[in-house]
């Protein structure tokens, strides 16, 4: 007798239907109700009766449906306490700081909620940091947006980030260029840019970006600090292009600027998320990953991760 064999008997008879349990169990009615017969076969009597309106439990059915319910529930107990008894110790994640502003919090949240007593690491640093950190085994997880440098990693496509020009509200520095109105290109050429430096991966893929479509920006300035970048661009001082994660850490980001995606589909930002190889990985490091694609996932699934899309 197997446990998956009572969860479909416990289902059927919780439904009344072969077939609605079928397609609740994602399953074919033949082969439910072959692991009904080979269970009736073990137990020598017969657990269903069909009628005209489905399947109702005979003596004996109705009897194993509540000792069989009662066993589902100390498995799953017994799981939970499983599960409970290994996950502890610590979990180290890197996010750059735009994932942070909008992935961070919910993530912890999430962590504290399942695994109380994993203690968790949190870095926010620049990709190319975190990529030294987890190829170093510094860290457990990461973000990242760069593969290229992988050292044995388990790499999982994560989502897909639209960029946006961000400039003051107030003090616009392209004021042609309004709130939510979806841009090209070639709208950038003449809009004074602050970005980070060259060695960041978010500027070297708008610099190509920019380069295909034949032209290069013109430089405010370079800054490699989200705050102070942010800082900068609040105070009128130019404009950037970042994902819309950047204004996530304001909660009067409305208030302070004004955002208009680039429609061009080049200009996108994929982020994977990279850990060590499986085998490296300890059973809460296991876990934390999952939990991270969790949170990622109905973040946009909800729109408050707004540009981003998943990759499945």
């Amino acid at each position: 007798m197997e446990l998956r064999q009572l969860r479909y008997f416990v289902r059927i008879v919780e439904l009344g239907s072969m077939s609605r349990a079928a397609l609740d169990l994602d399953m074919v009615q033949s082969a439910l109700s072959q692991q009904i017969s080979r269970l009736e076969s073990e137990l020598s009597t017969r657990l269903l009766q069909r009628t005209p309106r489905g399947v109702i439990p005979t003596e004996a059915g109705q009897a194993f449906f509540h000792e069989a319910q009662l066993t589902l529930r100390h498995a799953a107990q017994a799981i939970h306490a499983a599960q409970q008894a290994r996950l502890s110790g610590a979990v180290s994640m890197g996010l750059s700081p735009t994932i942070a502003n909008v992935l961070g919090l919910p993530l912890m949240r999430a962590m504290r909620e399942r695994y109380p007593d994993v203690r968790l690491h949190m870095v926010s640093a620049l990709s190319g940091h975190l990529t030294s950190l987890l190829n170093a085994r510094q860290l457990d997880l990461a973000i990242l947006f760069d593969t290229q440098s992988a050292r044995r990693w388990s790499v999982l496509p994560l989502l897909e980030e639209r960029l946006f020009l961000i400039q003051s509200r107030q003090q616009p520095v392209a004021p042609q260029i309004t709130h939510d109105t979806p841009i090209n290109l070639q709208q950038l050429q003449q809009v004074p840019l602050i970005l980070p430096s060259g060695s960041h991966g978010l500027r070297s893929s708008i610099m190509a970006s920019f380069s295909s479509a034949g032209f290069q920006s013109q430089m405010a300035m370079e800054i490699d600090s989200l705050t102070l970048l942010m800082e900068a661009v609040d105070a009128g001082m130019g404009a950037t292009v970042q994902p819309w994660s950047a204004v996530g850490m304001y909660r009067d980001a409305a208030d302070r600027f004004q955002w208009s995606q680039i429609a061009d589909d080049s200009v996108r930002r994929k982020a994977a998320l990279c850990s060590l190889s499986d085998d490296e990985l300890s059973p809460a490091a296991l876990a934390a990953r999952v939990v991270l694609m969790d949170c990622a996932r109905q973040l946009v699934k909800s729109g408050d991760w707004v540009g981003a899309t998943l990759i499945e």
